[in-house]
């Protein structure tokens, strides 16, 4: 098999300290990108053009691609459609729902079956004795929408997961619609769907168009349900959902190996990728950037919620550090 490429995420700068006793412990290295409203590159640290794997983060592009090619859905399903959600009672009774207004059921999913994203959820089925499921991961609602849109299209749903399927080329064409660059490379992100690489500045570009979209359009739709959604989109206790329901006209999601994508009202947009995948310093450096780029929200606090304990108590904390100038 041959070497990839190193990205430029081994080369990023640090920008978040892990902080013990007064002694730096450990630092994160991360790339970000800040577009402005008219999508051009801002504001940048690490280099934006390295193609990243957006992972879930890509959920609201998808989701905006199954719109365009004839999905319709009720908003709170639209919603669930964008979700990496925590497996709560209402995110799986929305995802039943979803399947049965298309015909179909939980045996359809080919979403590679997990235990509840929460904890607390996770334990309580744990405790009931249930298994992992399809329904229960984290990316049912995804995988329902998808397969909902191939009924509405007339596509086959049996291999929706295929790169070449036409959903997935659908959401390939949208994504460079949106991002306005290149897609690619495609992997297989960890729900078993394809997962496709995008610049960091075509992420932050792609999310500062759906925040600024126009009412009546597959955009606005999205960005709506996101919005008057926020906890079918992540959940009960999550920062995504916090980070939307306290900060208006703001949307934003989250998505595994450390990445994080935000728009903006105005159609500013924000990407950010930690290099080491870590999950501890991705609130951390958001909050820091959008206090730098003038958004007040009372969400912070949870964003910023990594401690660092030493027998079961606080001892240091996560910081953001390097963030005062943009990187050359």
């Amino acid at each position: 098999m041959p070497q990839p490429t190193p990205p430029a995420l081994a080369a990023a700068p640090v920008l978040a300290h892990v902080v013990r006793g007064g002694i730096v412990e450990s630092a994160h290295r991360a790339s970000v990108a800040v577009t402005g409203p008219d999508g051009a590159l801002e504001q940048a640290w690490g280099d934006p053009d390295d193609p990243v794997l957006p992972r879930s983060s890509n959920k609201p592009l998808q989701a905006l691609a199954m719109l365009r090619a004839g999905l319709r859905l009720p908003e709170p399903h639209l919603a669930l459609a964008c979700a990496s959600h925590s497996g709560e009672a209402m995110h799986l009774e929305g995802v039943r729902a979803m399947l049965a207004d298309a015909g179909l059921g939980e045996a359809d999913l080919q979403n590679t079956p997990d235990l509840p994203h929460d904890p607390l959820e996770r334990d309580a089925w744990v405790a009931a004795g249930r298994p992992a499921s399809s329904l229960a991961q984290n990316c049912s609602g995804k995988h329902a929408a998808m397969l909902a849109t191939c009924r509405a299209a007339g596509w086959d749903p049996a291999t929706y997961r295929d790169p070449g399927h036409p959903l997935q080329r659908a959401v390939a064409e949208t994504l460079a619609d949106l991002t306005a660059g290149p897609v690619g490379p495609v992997a297989v992100d960890g729900c078993g769907a394809p997962v496709m690489a995008v610049p960091l500045t075509g992420l932050a570009r792609a999310f500062g168009r759906l925040a600024a979209a126009e009412p009546g359009t597959d955009e606005r739709a999205v960005a709506d349900a996101m919005r008057r959604h926020p906890e079918l989109l992540g959940g009960t206790r999550r920062d995504v959902t916090a980070l939307i329901r306290a900060t208006p006209g703001l949307l934003a999601k989250d998505g595994a190996e450390a990445v994080y994508a935000v728009g903006l009202p105005d159609g500013r947009g924000v990407a950010l990728k930690v290099a080491d995948g870590g999950q501890r310093a991705r609130g951390v450096i958001l909050a820091a950037l959008l206090r730098r780029l003038g958004v007040e929200s009372t969400a912070y606090g949870r964003l910023e919620d990594a401690p660092v304990l030493g027998h079961g108590e606080p001892v240091g904390a996560v910081v953001a550090v390097g963030l005062e100038e943009p990187a050359p």
